[in-house]
C-alpha cells in the first residue's frame, strides 16, 4: 500500500510539474490558447491546429483537401482559421458536401481562401488598414481578395461575396507563419 500511495503522489507531482512547465512555456511564448490547447511557436501550424478543439473540421477538412504538407511547410502563412461553429453555421449540408472526394477541388479554394501569403500579424494588418483609409484588401492563396477593416477594435474580414467574419483571437504564432482565429467561413465568388 505504501508502495502504491508513493507511486501515486510521484505521478500527480510529475503531472503538476509538467503543467507547470506548459504554463510556464505559454507564458513566456504570450502565445494564447486555443480550443483548450497550447500553442508553441515552435511547431508549424499544423501541429498546433490537430490539438485544438475548436479547430477539428477545419483540420479534417485540410487532410480532405491535401493540404497538410502545404501548411506544414516553410511558409510563411497567414491563416485565418474558423472555428468549428463557424462551419456548423454553414447552409445544412454545404460541410458534407465539400469534404465528398469529388469536391476536392472546391473544397481546396475554400480553404485556400483563408490563407495569405506572408507573416501578417495583427499589427501589419491594422498598419495597412490605416494606410488605406479604413480598408486593406489582401490577396489570398486561392488568388481572390479579402477585405479587412476594423469595427472599433475588432479586426473584421470581408470576403468577395460581402460575407463578414469576426478575427475572435489574434496573432497565435507558428513556426511557419500565424493564425488568427475567426467566427466565420469566408467564401471566395
Amino acid at each position: 500500500m505504501k508502495k502504491y500511495t508513493l507511486s501515486l503522489m510521484f505521478a500527480i507531482g510529475m503531472f503538476v510539474l509538467g503543467s507547470v512547465t506548459a504554463s510556464a512555456q505559454m507564458m513566456k511564448s504570450d502565445n494564447p490558447m486555443v480550443g483548450g490547447a497550447a500553442m508553441f511557436k515552435t511547431k508549424d501550424i499544423i501541429d498546433n491546429a490537430v490539438n485544438s478543439a475548436d479547430h477539428t473540421t477545419l483540420v479534417a477538412a485540410v487532410k480532405a483537401a491535401g493540404l497538410v504538407d502545404t501548411l506544414k511547410s516553410k511558409g510563411p502563412f497567414t491563416v485565418f482559421a474558423p472555428v468549428n461553429s463557424a462551419f456548423t453555421a454553414l447552409p445544412a449540408g454545404t460541410v458534407d458536401m465539400l469534404l465528398l472526394p469529388e469536391n476536392k477541388v472546391m473544397l481546396s479554394k475554400v480553404l485556400t481562401y483563408h490563407v495569405v501569403a506572408g507573416n501578417m500579424d495583427s499589427k501589419k494588418i491594422a498598419k495597412a488598414i490605416k494606410k488605406g483609409n479604413g480598408r486593406a484588401t489582401f490577396t489570398t492563396v486561392s488568388g481572390d481578395t479579402l477585405t479587412a477593416s476594423m469595427n472599433g477594435s475588432v479586426l473584421v474580414l470581408t470576403d468577395e461575396k460581402g460575407g463578414m467574419s469576426r478575427v475572435t483571437i489574434a496573432n497565435v504564432r507558428q513556426s511557419n507563419g500565424v493564425i488568427h482565429v475567426v467566427d466565420t467561413v469566408l467564401m471566395p465568388n
